[in-house]
């Protein structure tokens, strides 16, 4: 932790900070790994334990959301003024642990508590991470470096769909949780005693004062930045659209095209995981190059990627082959991870240094209640609605009316990037 006495923070070797960040993307990929093996296996534990879509759109959506995003504004303000390596290595263990457990489930209400308990562990995960990596990169490489750390989403959700799909289908979904649970135990362990905690401002030589500012503080600060406001907004929106996707897309090709898990979990996996990670670290590089010449595009290059990606969605959802389908994927899924980067990176501009991980927090609880929340729930719920018409087409139709969100979503990175420059904290004295 940093000394306010200390007039020299200490500066860690491009080694040090790059093995920190690499084991960092691995603990974010088994964030990923654990939070969204459930999707695959959505269909057989549908029947399985006889659930509906809202049910399993519960267990996706707001089981998880609700105590992921509230608990991790808390954990983040004791990341501010604590070890938060620690506070990560905890994390793990927890949420590892609970996917294990969800192996056993023999109901509804058990498989809740245990996605509840992924939540509360993964709370820890990303606000002390993403504070850890605005103290080992300088700004100018920081959207880059939060690019990197954000690849463990596709990387996660790739091992993950595969993984669960073939896990599935050689040993049932009980096996798979497991398998893929009790590894990030052995991680937590490296995590604990192998990363160096750096000091804060280090990247920055600048030195965080003694006072920490409270939760509603922060969030108070944050919601007088117009800038935040909309970039808030329109990730939250962006985040319905994408974790709609990743969470029902495997039940929708099953469903609609006959496909069975292990072939959804590895063509899925693979559209998911590699386009999507070339879509987070690309929008990270583009912010930075056309960013760096005018302010406005760290935000503008996401209203781009959003508006393209809309009509090339229509497609997914009315193709009448699922070769058509999943061709059609590649390019909403790349374009629509272009926000990732930018929008957690510029958020830690935005704030003084004792702020950045419960200011990560904030921008994570409102992304989260708006996309991982309301995004699964909204889905099951209008498919459930349209399946008195519709059928097993349902979910179908219901995907198709959610990917519009993103013309709204575009809209509001739009107004963000107007206001950005003023917001942002340039001051290098600033606490």
């Amino acid at each position: 932790m940093s000394n306010p006495i200390d007039p020299t923070p200490s500066v860690f070797s491009p080694a040090v900070r790059n093995y920190a960040l690499g084991v960092l993307v691995v603990v974010y990929t088994f964030n990923f790994i654990d939070r969204q093996i459930l999707s695959i296996l959505l269909e057989p534990i549908k029947q399985d334990l006889r659930l509906s879509d809202t049910a399993l759109g519960m267990l996706t959506g707001f089981a998880f959301a609700l105590f992921y995003a509230t608990l991790g504004i808390p954990i983040a303000r004791l990341a501010d003024r604590g070890n938060r390596r620690n506070i990560i290595a905890w994390s793990l263990t927890i949420w590892s642990a609970m996917t294990a457990l969800s192996g056993i489930a023999q109901n509804f209400w058990h498989l809740l508590i245990a996605r509840i308990g992924v939540g509360v562990g993964e709370a820890g995960c990303s606000p002390p991470a993403h504070s850890m990596i605005a103290d080992y990169f300088p700004a100018e490489n920081r959207a880059t470096a939060l690019g990197i750390y954000s690849l463990g989403i596709p990387v996660g959700i790739l091992f993950g769909f595969i993984a669960g799909g073939w896990l599935n289908e050689f040993f049932g979904w009980r096996v798979a949780f497991f398998v893929v649970g009790v590894p990030g135990i052995l991680l937590a362990l490296l995590v604990r005693w192998s990363l160096r905690e750096p000091d804060r401002g280090m990247a920055e030589g600048r030195q965080a004062n003694a006072d920490q500012p409270g939760i509603m503080e922060t969030f108070t600060y944050l919601y007088q930045k117009p800038s935040f406001r909309h970039m808030a907004i329109g990730g939250g929106l962006t985040a319905f659209v994408g974790y709609g996707i990743v969470t029902w897309v495997p039940s929708f090709l099953i469903r609609s095209y006959g496909m069975d898990t292990g072939e959804v979990g590895t063509y899925l996996g693979l559209i998911l995981g590699i386009p999507g990670g070339i879509g987070i670290a690309l929008g990270g590089y583009l912010a930075d190059r056309y960013g760096a010449k005018d302010t406005r595009w760290y935000l503008w290059v996401v209203t781009v990627a959003l508006l393209i990606a809309v009509p090339i969605t229509v497609g997914v959802y009315l193709s009448s082959s699922a070769t058509a389908s999943l061709l059609f994927l590649i390019l909403p899924v790349l374009l629509g991870n272009f926000y990732q980067a930018t929008t957690f990176s510029q958020a830690q501009g935005l704030v003084p240094l004792r702020m950045r991980a419960v200011a990560a927090a904030v921008l994570l609880f409102i992304l989260n209640i708006i996309g991982l929340g309301a995004g699964p729930q909204m889905v099951g719920v209008v498919s459930d609605l349209l399946a008195p018409t519709y059928g097993d087409e349902s979910l179908r139709y219901a995907l198709l009316a959610l990917s519009f969100v993103n013309i709204w979503a575009a809209y509001h990175y739009y107004l963000a990037g107007k206001t950005l420059k003023q917001d942002l904290v340039i001051d290098p004295s600033s606490p």
